[in-house]
């Protein structure tokens, strides 16, 4: 119950239905705040305690102050949480555990409990292993199912075992996409209230579903754990982005040149912690389609979320998508009681203002390696050619490659070899899936053909995808050009590409050939996509098949040919280009509310291959000591029931010194287990063949595979370790510090009690949510982090898993101080944690070089979860106390 200090506990009254609801204008000041913010006042209005919420919270919110630094601390109740597969199962592998460590300590399994809607969808272990077939969908599933079958049983044993936790099986679509076509409600109710739907996911683009007017964002995994066992999100009241939209998409463009062009601004602009909220007339000009695809990126340009306010167009998605009329009604009435309808005429208060013409964005492409990377399309050849050298010595290698039928061609650099219609940003948007699809068909009619070495995939994010493309008529042209269903996940974007053709991948390696993938996903991070490729763009699904068309990226595709028609006429990508008309009449003639009643009609209940799963029982899991997939994590071994004092760190040594833009790939990488290192040497000491390896990703829910694979990433450049490239660096407990593999080097370490830093520049930890890399990283012993700055998730993860994130003084970093990496470190003054205070930063000693480091624990929540050694340790203590 709220303390109501605002009296603001009221009703609203729709159709024969009555909710209680907290006024917002209860609160003086809340008619001015932009959209998110009176989202998060009337969380705090309706979960008001008098302790960790208080009528000061409530007041300094309504007291906003947009130009000022953030500084107040308030608790933000999400209404529930989203996850997926990959990050789902370590989080039930904690709660398991978790059960367990309350038993020992006395107190009451049961309550390990989702208090909150948790709804998990498995969609991130599909791998395109078959694909340009018919039956590929079938044979990958076939695939999947035997490769996880020991994570699929752990995942049902979770539904029956835990309360108001569901799971999406595999087979059905991608998390974000089945958020904002089935899950997403919007307006919550729940216990008679009706309340703005807000959410925390485990996976960064969670924020996909701000385009419905949804506040929630990416998490870490054990950030989820804990809003799960009802424990709040520690925040400061943010900066609030206001992006004006002006004007229309031009003819030729689309909303993945549209989210781009938004990345680069946001990026360049500084969005890191920030909120950024759209507005403007051009936002009513924006369907929901593309509201989402933007939403969906705001990981990309680093802001916490990337939202749309409610309007007339979230209610017309929410029916089409098949929401009762009941809740379209409700919807309605509380956005507009509530002063959350968006008024395009109004100008709220932001922190600071940005704009866009939305007539003048170009096609565009983002590569070679981050998504902010934006490229314009006609640039691309010529940009691409300025790249190169950094990939490879020779602009030109012309390789011959002998097919398995005996035809042979040439690849160079530059050979497009992945091309893939996948990820939950593109695929959820009806525009460009069937523009995708109407430029296949153009391309078809042409006599066109993709190019033998291009890998082609299509991996849409929802079963309405294949359904609109079957009643449009456009299948056959998609898979005549090898654009057959392979899977319904995330596949490619996630670095589940799957293997090239043996005889492509072995020319790619001999020649050491710098080739690329074209995806129209949201993530080219390197060493992410597949092994074998260097360089990866971001697409829109159109440009996706023009250049598996055009077969390479040094070919302009704006002005060369991408091929001849039967009589050995050049074909352009604008004969070929459907209009903007053309793409419209197919979208309002294929797609209807009935899709997505079939889709999603029995949605938790999967089909026979999930339902004859066998599912152990009992409240808590009877664990599988040979289990190579699913093991008891240490986290709670030997745990008091009260914390032991913060200490200094003294006589640490470097792990690893790393450069700009290290991702949450490079640290804890989802894609392939590289034969040899020692993820895969623990793989096979357990009798696990290398076809059988799986990915990174899927073995989560393994701690020992996970260690292992920390900062073993094929890409990484460990400075210590110079001439190096992955998952190396020097141990200094052996005489002469011989390079060695991270996690060799850290078992040396940790045998001889010594602790472990690592040393970065700057946006160290952007990317996914990735749980694993802090605890991985804290699994190795690393007791700090000292970098230029921090993605938000990765640095509040690290404080979760009770290491210290330190930040070098303003505009120093490694090198300006002198640090090789080979000094021994000492850290003083993080004892001041003990007297309830968090010191502003600590004196940092490393060889001669000494500096006061600053300590980014931000908030006093934070403070409480690293003096308990982490967030779970910290809420395992509050429930038993």
């Amino acid at each position: 119950m709220s303390a109501n200090s605002f009296d603001a506990r009221s009703s609203l009254q729709v159709g024969d239905e009555s909710y209680e609801i907290f006024k917002l204008s209860a609160v003086e000041g809340s008619e001015r705040l932009p959209y998110s913010l009176k989202v998060l006042l009337e969380n705090l209005l309706r979960t008001e305690d008098g302790a960790n919420i208080t009528e000061d919270h409530i007041r300094a919110l309504g007291e906003w102050d947009p130009s000022a630094a953030p500084s107040q601390e308030i608790q933000f109740t999400p209404a529930r949480v989203i996850m997926q597969d990959f990050t789902g199962v370590p989080c039930v592998v904690d709660l398991a555990t978790m059960r367990e460590a309350v038993k020992e300590l006395g107190g009451d399994p049961a309550k390990i409990n989702p208090l909150a809607p948790a709804e998990l969808v498995i969609d991130h272990s599909v791998i395109a292993d078959k694909f340009g077939t018919k039956d590929a969908f079938t044979q990958n599933v076939e695939i999947e199912y035997g490769r996880n079958k020991e994570r699929y049983q752990f995942l049902r044993w979770g539904q029956t075992a835990f309360d108001e936790f569901k799971v999406v099986p595999p087979g059905t679509g991608i998390v974000h996409q089945v958020n904002i076509e089935h899950l997403a409600r919007t307006i919550m109710v729940r216990g008679g209230q009706a309340y703005p739907d807000t959410c925390v996911g485990t996976d960064s683009h969670t924020t996909m579903v701000n385009g419905l007017g949804v506040l929630g964002w990416g998490v870490g995994g054990i950030e989820a754990e804990a809003a799960m066992l009802g424990q709040p999100v520690s925040m400061l009241i943010p900066r609030v982005v206001g992006f004006k939209l002006n004007g229309q998409l031009p003819a030729g463009t689309t909303a993945t040149d549209l989210v781009l062009t938004i990345t680069e601004m946001l990026r360049k602009h500084g969005v890191v912690g920030k909120f950024v909220e759209f507005y403007g007339e051009g936002v009513t000009a924006i369907p929901l389609a593309n509201r989402a695809t933007i939403g969906n990126m705001s990981p990309e340009f680093g802001s916490t979320c990337a939202i749309f306010p409610i309007d007339a167009e979230t209610i017309n998605y929410l029916k089409l998508t098949g929401r009762s009329e009941q809740q379209l009604a409700l919807v309605e009435a509380y956005a507009k009681e509530q002063g959350l309808w968006h008024d395009p005429s109004v100008e709220p208060v932001y922190s600071e203002y940005l704009e866009l013409d939305v007539s003048t964005v170009v096609p565009s492409i983002s590569g070679p390696k981050r998504p902010q990377d934006r490229v314009i399309l006609a640039e691309a050849a010529a940009k691409f050619a300025e790249a190169l050298p950094t990939y490879s010595a020779e602009a030109s290698k012309p390789t011959t490659v002998t097919a398995p039928d005996g035809s042979s061609y040439q690849i160079d650099n530059g050979a497009v070899v992945i091309a893939s219609i996948t990820s939950c940003t593109n695929t959820s948007n009806p525009s460009v899936m069937l523009g995708a699809a109407l430029l296949a068909k153009k391309a078809v009619e042409k006599g066109l053909h993709v190019k033998p070495w291009v890998k082609t995939t299509l991996a849409p994010g929802s079963k309405v995808v294949m359904d609109y493309y079957e009643k449009a008529g456009l299948l056959p042209y998609m898979e005549k050009l090898g654009f057959n269903l392979v899977g319904y996940g995330c596949v490619t974007c996630i670095g589940n590409s799957g293997p090239l053709p043996e005889e492509v991948s072995a020319a790619v390696n001999e020649a050491d050939l710098a080739v690329v993938s074209v995806l129209s996903g949201n993530r080219n991070f390197e060493g992410r996509i597949n092994p074998d490729v260097k360089m990866n763009y971001l697409a829109s699904p159109p440009l996706v098949v023009a250049y598996a068309l055009a077969g390479n990226m040094n070919i302009d595709i704006t002005r060369d040919a991408l091929g001849q028609d039967a009589d050995g006429n050049d074909v352009f990508l604008a004969d070929i280009w459907p209009s903007e008309q053309e793409v419209a009449d197919t979208v309002a003639g294929s797609i209807d509310e009935a899709m997505f009643d079939k889709g999603y009609q029995d949605v938790f209940a999967g089909d026979q291959r999930w339902q004859s799963l066998p599912v152990p029982t009992g409240n808590t899991f009877e664990w599988d000591a040979e289990s190579t997939y699913v093991r008891k994590p240490p986290y709670f071994e030997g745990m008091a029931k009260t914390p032991s004092p913060v200490t200094d760190i003294a006589g640490a040594r470097v792990l690893a010194k790393l450069g700009d833009s290290v991702t949450t790939d490079h640290i804890s990488p989802a894609g392939n287990i590289k034969a040899g290192t020692p993820a895969a040497q623990y793989l096979t000491e357990h009798g696990v063949e290398k076809r059988d390896f799986n990915s990174y990703g899927s073995r989560r829910g393994n701690h020992e595979v996970m260690i292992r694979g920390t900062f073993a990433n094929i890409r990484l450049r460990n400075q210590i370790a110079p001439g190096t490239e992955g998952g190396y660096t020097r141990d200094f407990t052996q005489a002469d510090a011989p390079v060695s593999f991270i996690y060799d080097a850290s078992q040396n370490y940790q045998a001889a009690g010594i602790p472990l830093v690592v040393l970065a520049g700057k946006e160290y930890g952007s990317g996914s949510s990735r749980d694993w890399a802090a605890k991985g990283t804290a699994l190795l012993g690393v007791k700090a982090v000292i970098a230029e700055s921090y993605e938000r998730i990765h640095r509040s993860n690290l404080i979760g898993m009770g290491v210290l994130p330190l930040q070098f003084p303003e505009g120093q970093n490694a090198d300006s101080l002198g640090l090789t990496g080979e000094e021994t470190f000492e850290f003083t003054g993080v004892t001041e944690l003990n007297e309830g205070r968090t010191p502003k930063t600590v004196k940092v000693k490393a060889g001669d070089v000494e500096f006061d480091a600053v300590v980014r624990i931000d908030t006093p929540g934070e403070a409480d979860y690293y003096r308990n050694g982490g967030i779970l340790q910290y809420v395992l203590r509050s429930l038993i106390g």
